[in-house]
Protein backbone atom coordinates (compact mmCIF):
# COMPACT_ATOMS: atom_id res chain seq x y z
CA UNK A 1 0.00 0.00 0.00
CA UNK A 2 1.86 3.67 -0.98
CA UNK A 3 1.82 5.82 1.77
CA UNK A 4 -0.38 8.48 1.80
CA UNK A 5 0.39 11.75 -0.02
CA UNK A 6 -1.42 13.91 -2.81
CA UNK A 7 -2.79 13.06 -5.90
CA UNK A 8 -0.36 12.81 -9.21
CA UNK A 9 -0.67 13.11 -12.93
CA UNK A 10 2.54 10.63 -13.68
CA UNK A 11 3.96 10.05 -17.27
CA UNK A 12 5.81 6.99 -18.48
CA UNK A 13 8.48 7.85 -21.26
CA UNK A 14 9.41 4.28 -22.69
CA UNK A 15 11.85 4.13 -25.70
CA UNK A 16 15.24 2.62 -26.42
CA UNK A 17 17.14 5.77 -25.68
CA UNK A 18 20.19 4.66 -27.84
CA UNK A 19 21.06 7.46 -27.08
CA UNK A 20 18.99 9.60 -25.09
CA UNK A 21 19.37 13.77 -26.68
CA UNK A 22 18.14 16.84 -26.04
CA UNK A 23 14.89 16.37 -28.11
CA UNK A 24 13.92 13.57 -25.85
CA UNK A 25 13.97 16.39 -22.75
CA UNK A 26 12.09 18.97 -24.77
CA UNK A 27 9.53 16.91 -25.36
CA UNK A 28 9.16 15.49 -21.59
CA UNK A 29 9.66 19.41 -20.63
CA UNK A 30 6.60 20.58 -22.41
CA UNK A 31 4.51 17.85 -21.95
CA UNK A 32 5.02 18.53 -18.12
CA UNK A 33 3.86 22.25 -18.92
CA UNK A 34 0.80 21.52 -20.97
CA UNK A 35 -0.79 18.72 -19.24
CA UNK A 36 0.04 19.75 -15.61
CA UNK A 37 2.78 16.61 -14.91
CA UNK A 38 4.24 15.64 -11.53
CA UNK A 39 6.62 13.04 -12.82
CA UNK A 40 7.91 11.90 -16.11
CA UNK A 41 9.53 8.81 -15.17
CA UNK A 42 12.15 8.06 -18.81
CA UNK A 43 12.19 4.08 -18.88
CA UNK A 44 14.50 2.82 -21.26
CA UNK A 45 13.93 -0.83 -22.59
CA UNK A 46 16.17 -3.12 -21.97
CA UNK A 47 15.00 -5.94 -24.58
CA UNK A 48 13.22 -4.03 -26.70
CA UNK A 49 10.16 -6.09 -28.50
CA UNK A 50 10.50 -4.56 -31.47
CA UNK A 51 14.05 -4.47 -32.16
CA UNK A 52 13.54 -7.95 -33.64
CA UNK A 53 17.34 -9.19 -32.30
CA UNK A 54 19.06 -5.78 -33.66
CA UNK A 55 22.07 -4.45 -31.49
CA UNK A 56 21.57 -2.13 -29.07
CA UNK A 57 23.74 -0.14 -26.31
CA UNK A 58 23.83 -2.35 -23.28
CA UNK A 59 21.09 -1.42 -20.77
CA UNK A 60 23.48 -0.37 -18.21
CA UNK A 61 25.09 2.12 -19.89
CA UNK A 62 22.03 3.26 -21.49
CA UNK A 63 20.28 3.88 -18.30
CA UNK A 64 23.42 5.42 -16.75
CA UNK A 65 22.83 8.19 -19.62
CA UNK A 66 19.05 8.77 -18.84
CA UNK A 67 20.16 9.59 -15.30
CA UNK A 68 22.88 11.87 -16.16
CA UNK A 69 20.41 13.55 -18.46
CA UNK A 70 17.87 13.63 -16.21
CA UNK A 71 19.83 14.85 -13.41
CA UNK A 72 19.22 18.94 -13.47
CA UNK A 73 15.45 18.26 -13.57
CA UNK A 74 13.64 17.75 -10.37
CA UNK A 75 10.73 15.74 -11.94
CA UNK A 76 12.33 13.52 -14.28
CA UNK A 77 13.19 10.23 -13.10
CA UNK A 78 15.20 7.78 -14.68
CA UNK A 79 13.26 4.24 -13.99
CA UNK A 80 14.45 0.79 -14.25
CA UNK A 81 10.67 -0.75 -14.81
CA UNK A 82 12.00 -2.54 -18.13
CA UNK A 83 15.15 -3.67 -16.55
CA UNK A 84 15.95 -7.63 -17.55
CA UNK A 85 16.68 -10.18 -19.50
CA UNK A 86 13.53 -11.04 -21.61
CA UNK A 87 11.33 -8.43 -23.58
CA UNK A 88 9.12 -6.24 -22.01
CA UNK A 89 5.98 -5.24 -23.39
CA UNK A 90 4.37 -1.93 -22.71
CA UNK A 91 1.35 -3.20 -20.93
CA UNK A 92 3.29 -5.20 -18.11
CA UNK A 93 4.87 -2.63 -17.62
CA UNK A 94 1.83 -0.61 -16.97
CA UNK A 95 0.27 -3.07 -15.10
CA UNK A 96 3.68 -3.19 -12.60
CA UNK A 97 3.46 0.41 -12.35
CA UNK A 98 -0.10 0.69 -11.26
CA UNK A 99 0.53 -1.46 -8.40
CA UNK A 100 1.84 1.15 -6.70
CA UNK A 101 -0.33 4.65 -7.53
CA UNK A 102 -3.07 5.34 -5.92
CA UNK A 103 -6.60 4.93 -7.74
CA UNK A 104 -7.19 8.81 -8.08
CA UNK A 105 -3.54 9.19 -9.35
CA UNK A 106 -3.46 10.11 -13.11
CA UNK A 107 -1.16 7.51 -15.88
CA UNK A 108 -0.22 8.88 -19.08
CA UNK A 109 1.86 7.60 -21.98
CA UNK A 110 4.21 10.09 -24.11
CA UNK A 111 4.62 8.42 -27.59
CA UNK A 112 5.35 9.63 -30.91
CA UNK A 113 2.16 9.66 -33.56
CA UNK A 114 4.16 7.26 -36.28
CA UNK A 115 4.29 4.78 -32.94
CA UNK A 116 1.11 5.38 -31.69
CA UNK A 117 -0.13 5.05 -35.07
CA UNK A 118 0.54 1.22 -34.61
CA UNK A 119 -0.84 0.72 -31.26
CA UNK A 120 -3.26 -2.34 -33.05
CA UNK A 121 -0.45 -4.22 -33.22
CA UNK A 122 0.90 -4.35 -29.94
CA UNK A 123 0.51 -6.97 -27.57
CA UNK A 124 -2.57 -6.44 -25.60
CA UNK A 125 -3.34 -3.20 -26.92
CA UNK A 126 -6.90 -3.23 -26.21
CA UNK A 127 -6.42 -3.92 -22.76
CA UNK A 128 -3.74 -0.85 -22.96
CA UNK A 129 -5.64 1.57 -23.68
CA UNK A 130 -8.31 1.03 -21.17
CA UNK A 131 -5.09 1.60 -18.05
CA UNK A 132 -3.82 4.46 -19.66
CA UNK A 133 -3.70 7.96 -21.05
CA UNK A 134 -1.77 8.91 -24.38
CA UNK A 135 0.16 12.26 -25.26
CA UNK A 136 0.88 11.68 -28.70
CA UNK A 137 3.61 14.18 -30.02
CA UNK A 138 2.69 15.03 -33.84
CA UNK A 139 3.63 17.76 -36.22
CA UNK A 140 0.64 20.12 -37.21
CA UNK A 141 -1.81 18.45 -38.98
CA UNK A 142 -0.44 14.95 -38.96
CA UNK A 143 -2.97 12.23 -38.51
CA UNK A 144 -3.02 9.17 -36.82
CA UNK A 145 -5.87 6.76 -36.10
CA UNK A 146 -6.59 6.59 -32.72
CA UNK A 147 -8.72 3.11 -31.57
CA UNK A 148 -12.42 3.13 -29.90
CA UNK A 149 -11.65 3.67 -26.33
CA UNK A 150 -8.05 5.41 -26.52
CA UNK A 151 -7.75 8.77 -24.25
CA UNK A 152 -5.52 10.79 -26.27
CA UNK A 153 -4.04 14.30 -25.93
CA UNK A 154 -2.07 16.31 -28.88
CA UNK A 155 1.26 17.52 -28.37
CA UNK A 156 2.03 19.44 -31.33
CA UNK A 157 4.39 22.64 -32.40
CA UNK A 158 7.69 20.44 -31.90
CA UNK A 159 10.01 20.39 -34.65
CA UNK A 160 12.49 18.24 -33.49
CA UNK A 161 14.27 16.06 -36.40
CA UNK A 162 17.05 14.67 -34.27
CA UNK A 163 17.31 11.00 -34.32
CA UNK A 164 19.08 8.62 -32.29
CA UNK A 165 20.55 6.82 -35.01
CA UNK A 166 21.11 9.97 -36.99
CA UNK A 167 23.03 10.77 -33.28
CA UNK A 168 25.05 7.40 -33.64
CA UNK A 169 26.45 7.74 -36.72
CA UNK A 170 27.83 11.19 -36.35
CA UNK A 171 29.77 9.62 -33.20
CA UNK A 172 30.77 7.19 -35.14
CA UNK A 173 32.05 9.25 -37.53
CA UNK A 174 34.29 11.47 -35.24
CA UNK A 175 31.57 14.21 -34.44
CA UNK A 176 31.48 16.15 -31.44
CA UNK A 177 27.14 15.60 -31.52
CA UNK A 178 25.66 18.76 -30.27
CA UNK A 179 22.53 17.05 -30.00
CA UNK A 180 23.26 15.36 -26.55
CA UNK A 181 23.43 16.89 -23.50
CA UNK A 182 27.12 17.64 -22.70
CA UNK A 183 27.28 15.47 -19.52
CA UNK A 184 26.05 12.51 -21.41
CA UNK A 185 28.24 13.52 -24.22
CA UNK A 186 30.82 13.29 -21.88
CA UNK A 187 29.96 9.62 -20.95
CA UNK A 188 29.56 8.70 -24.14
CA UNK A 189 33.14 9.57 -25.00
CA UNK A 190 34.43 7.99 -22.13
CA UNK A 191 32.86 4.76 -22.31
CA UNK A 192 34.10 4.68 -26.42
CA UNK A 193 30.04 4.61 -27.34
CA UNK A 194 28.82 4.21 -30.87
CA UNK A 195 32.36 4.20 -31.89
CA UNK A 196 33.01 7.77 -30.44
CA UNK A 197 36.58 8.66 -29.70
Amino acid sequence: MPEQREQERICLFGGTFDPIHIAHLRIANEAMKNFSLNRVLFVPAACPPHKNGQTVTPFEDRFRMVEIACAPYPSFVASRLEAGERPNYTIDTVERFRKDLLPEDELFFLIGADAFNEISSWHRWEELISLIQFIVVSRPGQDYVVPEGAVVYRLEGLELPTSSSAIREHLAEGESEAEVPVEVRDYIFQRGLYGAR
